[in-house]
């Protein structure tokens, strides 16, 4: 079902996790763009800095330190948003965060506080929404994630989390369009994005881990994220590589598995020792206001099969070529490969066009 959604510059736009990776890449394409915004985060001074950043340059901002985990905080969100701007249009459910390391292996307290931000945060801010868009209608995105269809090794938590986030959104989809509700409804699928999702993991292996090739960058995820601000749209893959994982664990799932078991292992670790374990953002915010972590391999600019997306006419023209690069790229990555330098020598935000999280920042 289509529904009639405003201009970005008539917007005022939510934003959870809106102070790294994709959530940032976000924020500041959409003031570029004119809308007001409600950005949400844990880190304060991040929130404030940001603040500053987009108001100096005349946007319309409000932010609110609030921990989507916890409902009352999400709820607060909204009645901020209608306090300061009267509502809101757009709900974009971000924020997100990723285990590294065997299920076994994992605390089910690491376990749970990961779902109860990748998952309880998605249900909380959705229904929230929800309750205020019933009347004048609007756009709730959620961040799922390639591994939404095809679950990986080493982040299994994780993966469990996305596929829970697709059951979630496309089941409350369903409820909204049987009950003639103007709200559109959008799951984003972004493949691995250069931000600062392994720099904010927790990791429980012997080494640090890594992304797993082809990298596509945060404003790539950041442009189909406001395409579907203006655009109703069941889903959208963000790169051709997360399509070719989709389809290919759906039509072939038994070669997966295995391509999985061979590769997928090695493609998640390097050879660098594993830092402290306490340093993650897992309970806690980390780092912030960085889009990307500085990936030291390719980083796809841009996606000829996410655009091509946006408009269904022309998709059967770039699918075959997208898939083919998706899957040259993923088997590229079982040949040798320097390792990525030591987080010591990362660029920090501002050296090179601005950073943000993969498989995800989501």
């Amino acid at each position: 079902m289509k529904y009639r959604l405003k201009r970005l510059s008539e917007q005022v736009i939510v934003i959870t996790g809106a102070t790294s990776g994709i959530g940032l890449t976000t924020a500041r394409k959409a003031a570029q763009r004119g809308a007001r915004l409600v950005l949400v985060a844990r880190n304060e001074d991040a929130l404030k800095q940001l603040n500053f950043e987009l108001t100096k340059k005349g946007s319309e901002v409000l932010h609110v330190v609030a921990d989507v985990g916890i409902e009352e905080d999400v709820r607060r969100v909204a009645r901020s948003a209608v306090e300061r701007f009267g509502g809101f249009d757009t709900w974009i459910n971000n924020a997100g965060i990723s285990i590294f390391g065997r299920n076994e292996d994992i605390s089910l307290e690491d376990q749970r506080r990961l779902f109860q931000t990748n998952f309880w945060g998605v249900v909380y801010g959705s229904l929230a929404a929800v309750e205020h868009m019933k009347e004048q209608g609007g756009a709730i995105i959620n961040l799922g994630s390639e591994v939404s269809d095809r679950a990986v090794p080493l982040q299994g938590m994780y993966s469990a989390s996305k596929h829970a986030v697709k059951g979630f959104t496309d089941s409350l989809r369903l409820e909204l369009e049987a009950d003639n509700l103007p709200i559109s409804v959008t799951l984003i699928k972004p493949a691995a994005i250069d931000t600062m999702f392994v720099e904010h993991a927790k990791n429980y292996m012997e080494v640090e881990p890594k992304l797993p090739a082809p990298i596509y960058a945060p404003e790539v995820a950041a442009d189909a994220i406001l395409h579907a601000a203006e655009n109703s749209k069941r889903d959208i893959f963000v790169g051709g590589a997360a399509k070719f994982v989709s389809a290919t664990a759906h039509y072939a799932p038994g070669l997966m598995d295995s391509v999985m078991k061979r590769f997928m292992f090695k493609q998640q670790q390097t050879s660098i020792p594993a830092r402290d374990r306490t340093q993650n953002s897992l309970y806690n915010p980390g780092s912030d206001l960085q889009q990307r972590q500085g990936y030291s391999g390719h980083v796809f600019e841009s996606s000829l099969y996410t655009k091509a997306s946006y408009h269904p006419k022309t998709i059967a023209t770039v699918l075959a070529a997208g898939l083919v690069i998706a899957a040259w790229w993923r088997l590229r990555e079982t040949a040798p490969s320097r390792e990525e330098p030591d987080r010591a020598y990362l660029p920090e935000d501002g050296q090179q066009e601005m950073p943000g999280a993969s498989y995800a920042s989501y």
